[in-house]
Parts: structure tokens; sequence; C-alpha cells
């Protein structure tokens, strides 16, 4: 992110991110069907509890000698893949769609 002002605020914003990208990597998905959208509020759109986040260690790379840019944002971009490849690393199955719920996944071992 070259050079960090508020490591503090940076650190907040990449778990912040990496617990986003879970909930869409996981569970958040509008249902329709037929034109009517299903999912109406946050009794029917799952978010991510606090119980779900695993303990997350940032490293920031304090580069001085480059102009400050934002670093929390891209965390959100790899989750899908890391949780993809962690769910493939462990039992073959391969998902290709978002939220990988658990009969998502349970398809997918079918498949192996």
């Amino acid at each position: 992110m070259g050079l960090c002002v508020n490591p503090q605020g940076a650190t907040i914003e990449m778990e912040g991110c990496i617990t986003m990208g879970m909930g869409y990597a996981l569970a958040e998905e509008v249902k329709f069907e037929g034109g009517k959208i299903h999912t109406q509020n946050y009794d029917t759109y799952e978010i991510p509890r606090f119980s779900w986040v695993p303990k997350i260690d940032t490293v920031i790379l304090d580069r001085k000698d480059q102009p400050p840019h934002g670093g929390g944002e891209p965390a959100i971009i790899g989750m899908g893949g890391v949780i993809a490849s962690g769910i493939f690393d462990a039992t073959g199955a391969v998902l290709y769609q978002m939220p990988m719920t658990p009969p998502k996944v349970l398809e997918a071992l079918r498949k192996v």
C-alpha cells in the first residue's frame, strides 16, 4: 500500500474486507423466482457472524519510499478463490458459484 499513514486504520480495513469477502463467498445471496425477490431482509439474507471469523493476522509492508495507496479493498477479491481452493484441497470438490453454502458443497462432494 506504499507509505502507511494509519496502520491501525489499515488493519481494521483489511480485517473488515476479509470478513465481508467471507460473507460473499459463504452465505450472502439474493434469491429470485419468476421476477420476484425472495430475499427481503436480514431474516432471509445471511451475513457473516463474529463466530465465523477466524483470527486474522495482517502484515503491513510500510514502504516509506512510495506514496500512500488504499490497502484494504483487495482482500475482498481473493476470498472466494481462497475458500474454494481450501475446499478443493481438503476434499477434491470443485465449486464454481458463490455463495458456497453447505448444500452446494455437499452437491460438489457427490461429484468427487
